[in-house]
């Protein structure tokens, strides 16, 4: 390539300087442009309409998110006591509430014994529709709860013994 020198006019000294710079593909600062541009993957992600580039609804960006940062158990657990009187009838749901879930053990309270009897044996239904809705929940079984007292004697925090009645002098 002809180096710019006196003899040629000003505009083609300007043309040989810019060509060295930007036209010659086998200069160094175009060999070093092209391989910025592709470790961008600017090729790709310039065109206005092309693949990803579309925008996204709320929704499944939420969606997106969650399953990213493994909220689907949690969030299936709070939709599923949020929904219980879809999943029990509203009758059924009027007599009882799920308290919580614990150990993939859903805990429902109820009015009374009779209810809780009643619920005891709806168990294969409401577990059959909580399967069905609700899969990432994980439950695996229901513990229907009749009012009652508290008792020192049952429960998951229970040791053997008397109990509180030893210290009563």
């Amino acid at each position: 390539m002809p180096e710019p020198t006196r003899r040629n006019p000003e505009s083609q000294n300007v043309y040989l300087r810019l060509k060295t710079a930007f036209g010659d593909p086998t200069s160094r600062a175009a060999r070093w442009r092209e391989k910025k541009t592709r470790a961008r993957g600017d090729d790709e992600a310039s065109v206005p309409y092309g693949v990803g580039r579309d925008p996204k609804g709320l929704g499944d960006v939420m969606s997106g998110l969650s399953s990213e940062l493994g909220w689907g158990s949690s969030l299936a657990k709070s939709d599923l006591l949020l929904a219980w009187t879809e999943i029990a009838g509203p009758e059924t749901a009027e007599h009882s509430r799920p308290i919580g879930i614990t150990d993939s053990v859903l805990t429902v309270q109820c009015d009374s014994t009779a209810w809780a009897t009643q619920l005891r044996h709806m168990r294969v239904l409401i577990m059959t529709t909580i399967a069905q809705r609700f899969p990432e929940a994980g439950i695996e079984s229901i513990r229907f709860e009749a009012p009652h007292a508290p008792s020192w004697k049952r429960g998951s925090r229970s040791i053997p013994g008397r109990g509180p009645r030893d210290t009563y002098g």
